[in-house]
């Protein structure tokens, strides 16, 4: 008995631990969205003067800042929107056809199959960097500049979702495939009907991880679009800074105001995102 009571008092005093560990390290990850928030609320030249920091003094708070952002005298939900609609579009009919690739990786055997997934595996190896002039080039020649088609179209296939998603359906009992044909369901609908309904961990992971990375892109948007109607969030943030002048008041509030669709994203799909990652992580 004394033993036990000597393993229970280790286990929460281990626990205990932990749990403060992480405490601390949640609001050192917190620091700057936290700057960010009380500096939405500072006048633009108390940023210029002070940088980001934790404090508000008494008579810097203001709304002024937000009221400019949603006056509607900027560009600001012009932008706000067509990232929204730009990460909706792209991640859904990426995700689409990753999830097609992937299951057929994982669950057929073909022709030279080794091969091409050994060129999936060699295109996430290739930085952008490399690729970045020759695919402009490409998008100039198809006339996609200043369009949604020039980005979404380059970046609609991801090798690394199509990795994740491989590994996750290799985990899955093919099984499933064989009692769906000797019930006479098709390819599709054993697809459809069975493996997606399995899959909404690895595909909640992905619409996360995708999302973000889709509406934080900055380098490929800017170097095809031309008209400041067309731009995204990142983009048209960045003209808030400018040579002849700093909007630090509207760049701070349209910054805080940005994490919100992320927040969102992740409220929605957290339910499923760990247990997603978990399962995509391994093999069975």
């Amino acid at each position: 008995m004394r033993n036990y009571n000597i393993y229970k008092i280790r286990h929460y005093s281990a626990v205990m631990i932990v749990t403060i560990l992480f405490i601390i390290l949640a609001f050192i990850f917190l620091v700057p969205f936290i700057s960010i928030a009380l500096s939405s609320f500072k006048p633009g030249r108390d940023i210029i003067r002070q940088g980001l920091n934790l404090t508000l003094e008494e008579g810097q708070f203001t709304l002024d800042n937000w009221k400019m952002l949603f006056s509607g005298e900027t560009m600001y939900f012009t932008w706000f929107f067509n990232s929204i609609g730009l990460t909706f579009v792209q991640v859904a009919v990426s995700l689409s056809i990753c999830m097609f690739v992937a299951y057929g990786f994982a669950m057929y055997e073909f022709r030279y199959k080794s091969f091409f997934f050994f060129l999936v595996l060699l295109i996430m190896m290739i930085p952008f960097e490399i690729i970045m002039l020759p695919l402009y080039k490409q998008v100039i020649s198809m006339r996609m500049i200043n369009t949604w088609a020039g980005i979404i179209l380059p970046f609609i296939i991801n090798a690394s979702t199509i990795f994740f998603f491989k590994q996750y359906f290799e985990g899955l009992p093919k099984s499933l495939l064989d009692a769906g044909r000797i019930d006479g369901v098709t390819e599709y609908g054993i697809f459809f009907r069975l493996i997606v309904p399995l899959s909404v961990p690895a595909v909640s992971a992905m619409c996360i991880s995708n999302g973000m990375r889709v509406w934080n892109n900055f380098l490929w948007p800017l170097m095809v679009l031309r008209d400041p109607d067309k731009f995204i969030l990142p983009i048209g943030l960045n003209t808030l800074i400018t040579p002849y002048g700093n909007n630090y008041d509207l760049l701070i509030a349209g910054s805080c105001f940005s994490i919100i669709p992320i927040l969102i994203l992740y409220i929605v799909f957290q339910k499923n995102f760990i247990s997603g990652m978990t399962s995509g992580s391994v093999k069975g």
